[in-house]
């Protein structure tokens, strides 16, 4: 098996983290990159697992050393991707599994094109409103700026090449479950293909060459 990036985009509020997590948790094939972020820790958010939090400086310094596998502008925070984590989750034989958002999907899958993306959308609009607005820690500028985002966000649905919508949370993990086993035999049947074919072409290359005066 070769493993891949597995990347998961939604709007704020549609629960990409929480199905990364229990997606995490569930399969023994798959590994988290921790991102960097120069946003402040929320309540029980710890250095090293949740994020890597870094002040601005030494987040720009990392990125004009090419750091970054992506990294993005997010309600006015940076965040962004090593690559050394992923490379490190794939050397150990995982898939790496992300949620990050549009912007740094469309920047990563320059640098890992063998990357899978999934979308993750809310059941209604309704249901998206009251989880943007539950968190009730924001300002009225900061929703605002939220839901813009969101809106951005949504709008580039049809650059992913599968779409989840997280109307139960078990059935949306199940989902994006069945989406990397598929990929996965995909891939490897793929490879079996081509090392038959290979091998194919060397018989027939003997074949030939053995007739040959």
């Amino acid at each position: 098996m070769s493993p891949f990036p597995v990347i998961l985009s939604a709007p704020s509020g549609a629960g990409k983290t929480t199905i990364a997590r229990e997606i995490l948790s569930r399969r023994s094939d798959a590994g988290y990159s921790v991102s960097c972020t120069t946003r402040t820790p929320r309540p029980g958010e710890e250095n090293g697992r949740d994020y890597y939090f870094l002040s601005r400086a030494e987040f720009l310094k990392q990125r004009e050393d090419g750091a970054f596998a992506e990294s993005a502008v997010v309600h006015g925070n940076l965040y962004g991707t090593l690559r050394t984590e992923i490379q490190r989750v794939l050397s150990n034989g995982l898939h790496v599994v992300m949620d990050i958002d549009v912007q740094g999907a469309h920047q990563l899958i320059r640098v890992f094109p063998q990357a899978v993306t999934v979308f993750v959308l809310p059941p209604t609009g309704e249901v998206l409103l009251e989880r943007l607005k539950g968190r009730n820690t924001e300002s009225s500028e900061q929703l605002v700026a939220r839901l813009q985002s969101a809106l951005q966000e949504l709008q580039a649905v049809d650059e992913y090449e599968y779409v989840v919508v997280n109307d139960d949370l078990e059935l949306a993990v199940n989902r994006v479950n069945a989406i990397i086993d598929a990929e996965v035999l995909s891939r490897d049947r793929v490879a079996g293909l081509r090392s038959q074919v290979t091998l194919l072409i060397d018989r027939l290359e003997r074949e030939i060459e053995s007739h040959q005066p």
